[in-house]
């Protein structure tokens, strides 16, 4: 795919897009305010699609922004984001740093396409100068939507409150059948291993999930695992699957 300038982003409102933001959620609007908004939500969903539209087999790359270059959970996206490239795949993340950037910087040096959806946030989260194209988002569940609708599977490493609240995202629309069972990797055995037993002696005994209804499909530790699985599960669900790189 040829690549594409990257979208610039929106001026910032006098008020501060952040205020804006806390006032849209805390407190009820005038239905002049709201109507305003509204507009502004849909203006940015359509940005978002005009933006990632014809991007082919994509997968989504979650994990912390606080990882630093030469720890290990940076250097093993690094990993990720280059092999998923080698296989075909463009490597779409939330287009921050730590592992964000690893992922978008493994895809980039391996010379596959590398994509981020950014959120505007009061630390000024920037974009990492490892995308071909970039978009920026004011409102969280406005890129969750992008990250979504454009990825054909998932891995997620190890990370915060942000990348908990995207994972269990996923995993609830898979469970309501909003979307279909995409294969979602987990990336560090040993960082995921408490979650899942969690999981298996907590919500499954109290009849808070059914089995079955929660499936991380595969729990990896090397890049090679989580793309064979990826690989087979979209074969298996007739899902577009990429030729490798030569």
């Amino acid at each position: 795919m040829a690549k594409r300038a990257p979208v610039p982003a929106r001026p910032k409102s006098k008020r501060g897009n952040h205020d804006d933001d806390r006032i849209f959620l805390e407190k009820q609007g005038s239905h002049d305010e709201d109507d305003a908004r509204a507009a502004r939500i849909m203006r940015e969903l359509l940005r978002g699609f005009d933006a990632l539209r014809g991007i082919g087999p994509c997968v989504t790359v979650f994990g912390s922004a606080r990882f630093k270059p030469g720890s290990r959970h940076y250097e093993l996206a690094v990993d990720v984001g280059a092999a998923l490239a080698r296989a075909g795949f463009t490597v779409i993340t939330g287009g921050g740093p730590g592992v964000m950037e690893a992922a978008n910087r493994g895809a980039k040096q391996a010379g596959g396409v590398s994509l981020g959806c950014n959120i505007e946030l009061p630390r000024e989260q920037k974009p990492n100068p490892y995308l071909d194209r970039f978009i920026d988002f004011r409102y969280f569940f406005v890129r969750k939507v992008m990250l979504v609708k454009y990825s054909s599977a998932f891995v997620v490493l190890p990370g915060g409150l942000g990348t908990l609240d995207e994972l269990f995202e996923v995993m609830t629309l898979i469970q309501t059948r909003k979307i279909a069972r995409f294969p979602v990797v987990l990336m560090d055995k040993a960082f995921w291993a408490e979650m899942s037993d969690f999981i298996n002696k907590s919500l499954f005994p109290l009849g808070a999930v059914e089995p079955g209804e929660i499936d991380f499909g595969a729990v990896a530790d090397t890049p090679e695992h989580a793309l064979k699985f990826i690989r087979r599960e979209l074969r298996a669900a007739g899902m577009p699957v990429p030729r490798p790189k030569r």
